[in-house]
């Protein structure tokens, strides 16, 4: 059995493990997919090598830290019939988030990215690319920095080397750095930028709405100077869900605010002593920042109360089959 051996790739039902100098292919142990335990890419794992095809993966360590998303089976926001949270990349130390800064620039998505990193135990860096494109770089930077005070932001430029120095503060070596963003926000020009050769296949953005297209196809760990680079397919959307932590830690803010409110269950509208909106009146609160943090939370509360029914109606559905059987007497 071997040990710290590390997933580097997800291909579909294949795992490529790194374990020193030697890789191997392996495939899961047939209680792993009984019981539905899949890797993703930075899990340590333990496998046994087979010299004459794949090799195991007989168990997952524990997770240091991981990334979640939603995962709605297939199903729109509204129609969600199987949700769960699906983990994208364990055992990272940063997770960059990649934000170019031309018509796709966005605060909410930063701080959504932001509040997920922080729930599954990750720093939050937002990584502002194509600063040399635009005039505002350090005004954009100081305004993503602001969301929160987990949150460190750098504004680069891959073309003309702007900040690269300032980003390489976080390459100290066996660091795992996951890189998320939507196509086209250069993920793989920075880390071709960074490597020095071209390591990454890049794609363009269509030029009406500044939205890329889709270069990564699959989850995969790149090793450049001791540094572990996950790059990840572009997302456009990332939903919230158990990320109580991570938005209170995001919006710490806010979070003191509502812990001053003179009711427990201050709904920050019309009540006597409400911290909040006498921070929105005294200007100490900005309401987009108000805002942001309340789409958010409402967000992450409807997905967790539609988990929660989801697993009521799955745990009744299963005592109704079981009568059923019993009905008919089956064992």
């Amino acid at each position: 059995m071997e040990e710290n051996s590390r997933v580097i790739l997800v291909h579909r039902d294949r795992y490529l493990v790194r374990n020193g100098e030697e890789t191997h292919y392996c495939v899961l142990t047939g209680s792993l997919r009984y019981r539905e335990e899949y890797p993703v890419v930075g899990d340590y794992v333990e496998i046994t090598v087979n010299p004459f095809g794949d090799s195991l993966i007989r168990s997952i360590l524990p997770r240091r830290t991981v990334f979640y998303r939603p995962d709605r089976g297939g199903h729109a926001d509204g129609f969600a019939k199987n949700l769960q949270v699906q983990p994208l990349v364990a055992n990272i130390d940063y997770v960059f988030i990649i934000t170019s800064l031309n018509h796709d620039f966005s605060l909410n998505r930063i701080a959504r990215y932001a509040a997920m990193a922080a729930a599954g135990g990750a720093v939050p860096v937002a990584v502002l690319t194509k600063a040399d494109q635009c005039p505002d770089a350090e005004e954009m930077e100081k305004r993503a920095a602001e969301l929160s005070d987990r949150l460190r932001a750098v504004a680069v430029s891959a073309y003309t080397g702007f900040g690269l120095d300032r980003l390489r503060e976080y390459f100290a070596p066996g660091t795992t750095i996951a890189l998320l963003g939507s196509s086209g926000a250069g993920k793989s020009t920075l880390v071709n930028t960074l490597a020095g050769r071209e390591v990454m296949r890049t794609g363009g953005i269509r030029e009406e709405d500044s939205k890329g297209r889709h270069t990564t196809t699959h989850r995969e760990m790149i090793e450049i100077n001791g540094v572990n680079f996950i790059d990840t397919p572009g997302l456009r959307e990332l939903g919230m869900i158990g990320a109580e932590e991570g938005i209170s830690g995001t919006f710490s803010d806010i979070a003191e605010l509502i812990s001053q409110c003179a009711f427990s269950d201050c709904t920050h509208g019309n009540e006597p002593g409400c911290a909040v909106r006498k921070a929105l009146e005294d200007g100490s609160l900005e309401p987009e920042r108000w805002k942001t943090y309340l789409r958010l939370e409402r967000e992450n509360r409807w997905n967790k109360i539609t988990k929660n029914e989801i697993m009521m109606n799955n745990a009744m559905n299963r005592r109704k089959m079981r009568e059923q059987r019993k009905g008919r007497g089956c064992p």
